[in-house]
């Protein structure tokens, strides 16, 4: 008979996480701290945010079946196709090992067409694992990216203690819902899991779906996040949202530039500008549904503000990377560890022949891996942003 060993689910098996917070049910973890949460009581910022992107489980066991037990909560959005379960990754020793889902759970059913949503609460479930080898080895587990899970019960067949610290460097990344995983098919294969893995870093994810906004909280969260690297991927929302004007648009990047300099004054700083999205190259927002291709069963996108409106400082993707590529040089005058990245240096024309977006918003699973590729040869490779700090060698700031 099999004897079990129930671990609870604390802060310090988790990486990936900002904050924890005690449920009901278990724990939930947070990518961002329960301070910057209070300051906007935001629907679509409260669900990406508690979606888990990055966030794993890691521990040291010798454990050959490993059970979890959680609470995922699954969004429905009417009118539109299923979405698929959220998929968990299992790793060994850094090596894929296993996937596997978690039906039932909570549903969030979303009207789009009226903004309403509506949830219903439901069964959680159980993840197995088995057939690990019979070793002494580092587990991860990487939640789904895409689902926001409640973390109930951890259980092993023999004892687990937390991974030891491999004294990899910290990158901690922030963008939109392209950078929290859109269309990936696993969290382990959103670009900036793969690029991290490439790169040989331990990644804090802060990609909010919908909410790459230039919030001051969000930049003092990474202001206060030990890190040894540090990207911003800054645009898509902004034209999405057609949330400011150049004017406002100008102050706000400096500004967050500046709040994440006082917490983090020599570390490589990285500033990434949009992928190509052909619907807002030239066209403001705001973005917006198309109904009808919802109407036939399909989510897709399209950008509904006039090009004309740029002369009076509407934002487009165009706008957006000229001014921060003439932000980024004129700070490196006084801030040598400042850098630029094109963004479609990393998905650009050519790519969109190959692989378009398929909502004409959102890469697919093989444009992440794509993205992932790039951005690890660009920033982690010899002349690249983040060479630096290993040269450096310098632990997080």
């Amino acid at each position: 008979m099999r004897h079990w060993i129930t671990t609870p689910v604390t802060a310090a098996l988790l990486r990936g996480a900002l904050d924890v917070e005690r449920t009901e049910h278990g724990v939930l973890p947070h990518r961002l701290p329960a301070r910057a949460r209070a300051q906007y009581a935001d629907g679509q910022l409260a669900m990406a945010e508690a979606q888990p992107s990055g966030v794993r489980l890691v521990f040291r066991t010798r454990a050959t079946t490993v059970e979890l037990d959680t609470l995922p909560t699954k969004r429905v959005y009417v009118g539109a196709p299923p979405r698929p379960d959220g998929v968990y990754d299992l790793l060994v020793d850094g090596s894929l090992a296993g996937q596997a889902s978690v039906t039932g759970g909570n549903t969030l059913t979303i009207d789009i067409t009226t903004g309403t949503a509506e949830s219903q609460p439901g069964p959680a479930g159980t993840l197995r694992f088995t057939g690990l080898p019979d070793r002494t080895k580092d587990v991860e587990i990487w939640l789904p990216h895409n689902e926001t899970t409640e973390l109930i019960a951890l259980r092993t067949d023999a004892p687990v203690e937390p991974a030891p610290d491999r004294d990899r460097r910290v990158w901690l990344h922030h963008g939109s819902s392209i950078s929290h995983g859109s269309d990936a098919a696993s969290p382990t294969t959103t670009w900036p899991a793969l690029a991290a893995s490439l790169g040989g870093v331990e990644l804090i994810n802060l990609g909010l779906g919908g909410s790459a906004l230039l919030d001051p909280f969000t930049a003092r969260a990474m202001r206060d996040t030990p890190a040894d690297l540090i990207s911003v991927k800054i645009g898509i929302n902004l034209v999405n949202a057609d949330l400011m004007r150049l004017r406002a648009f100008t102050p706000a990047v400096h500004g967050f530039l500046d709040t994440i300099r006082e917490g983090h004054p020599a570390t490589p700083l990285l500033v990434v500008s949009p992928i190509l999205c052909p619907i807002h190259e030239d066209t403001p927002g705001p973005g917006a549904f198309d109904f009808s291709a919802l109407s036939a069963g399909r989510l897709r996108f399209r950008a509904t503000g006039d090009p004309a409106e740029r002369a009076a400082g509407k934002l487009t993707l165009n706008v957006i990377r000229e001014e921060l590529s003439r932000i980024v040089k004129q700070r490196t005058a006084d801030d040598p560890h400042l850098h630029y990245l094109d963004g479609r240096d990393l998905y650009g024309e050519a790519d969109f022949a190959e692989l378009p977006l398929p909502d004409e918003l959102h890469p697919d699973a093989a444009t992440h891996h794509r993205i992932g590729e790039r951005f690890a040869r660009l920033a982690f490779t010899a002349h690249g942003a983040f060479a630096e700090a290993a040269l450096r060698g310098n632990g997080p700031s």
